[in-house]
């Protein structure tokens, strides 16, 4: 089956340009040009939402909002204008998987939405395996079946690719990871992801982590680290 996309966009010109394209690439393609009108259109046979931010009405962010409190958590994608590091924060922190600035090119929209969509999409493999896997740093906890973290005995709701991130670095501890090395390791098929993306995902991560924060850490220059020598 062909994955299902939702482009939630005021600007109905680039909606339509998107969607063709888009569509071109084999996937089901449905628009909506309010972030209320994507609410209702919205099902749990999407596979994916591609969302503006600046909208008429409910913004973007507040779109992501509310799927996360629902525990919605559907990938999002998003296509804005604004793109300094603050904004790329604030999507970030209400679940969103990818930041794409505008003007963009239809390319990077292809690649980026080929790209998550792989990164997201259930492995069989793994939902039928019952042995249970886990890695355990004194009072947290990363359950790799269940894709949660357990910090003091508190679940904290973690992103796809916070998840991603957090065992990437933890399975491979005290060793340093440049920042080029975790965009070919995590973003292998998003051919566009800068820098300053794997900057951004640690923030919020390590922000999540509240007290827990320090089993991350940087070394200026060269990269990050799961650290657990002074842990």
């Amino acid at each position: 089956m062909n994955s299902k996309i939702l482009i939630v966009d005021d600007e109905r010109d680039i909606c339509e340009i998107v969607a063709f394209n888009l569509a071109n690439e084999g996937f089901e393609v449905e628009c909506a040009h309010s972030a209320e009108e994507a609410l209702r259109k919205l099902t749990p046979q999407h596979d994916l939402i591609l969302l503006d931010v600046m909208m008429s009405g409910m913004s973007g962010y507040k779109m992501a909002e509310k799927l996360r409190l629902k525990g919605n958590q559907i990938p999002i994608i998003y296509l804005t204008a604004k793109d300094s590091e603050n904004d790329m924060l604030t999507g970030f922190s209400v679940g969103a998987d990818d930041y794409i600035s505008k003007p963009f090119s239809i390319k990077e929209v292809i690649a980026r939405t080929k790209a998550v969509i792989k990164r997201t999409k259930p492995d069989a493999d793994k939902i039928n395996r019952k042995e249970k896997h886990q890695l355990v740093f004194n009072d947290m906890l990363i359950d790799l079946e269940n894709k949660e973290l357990t910090i003091d005995g508190k679940k904290t709701v973690l992103t796809k690719t916070e998840f991603e991130i957090l065992v990437f670095l933890a399975e491979n501890p005290d060793r340093i990871f440049s920042r080029e090395e975790m965009i070919e390791k995590l973003w292998r098929e998003a051919p566009y992801t800068t820098e300053r993306t794997v900057d951004v995902h640690i923030a919020r991560l390590r922000k999540k982590m509240g007290s827990h924060a320090s089993f991350i850490t940087n070394r200026s220059g060269f990269g990050y680290k799961f650290n657990t020598s002074d842990v």
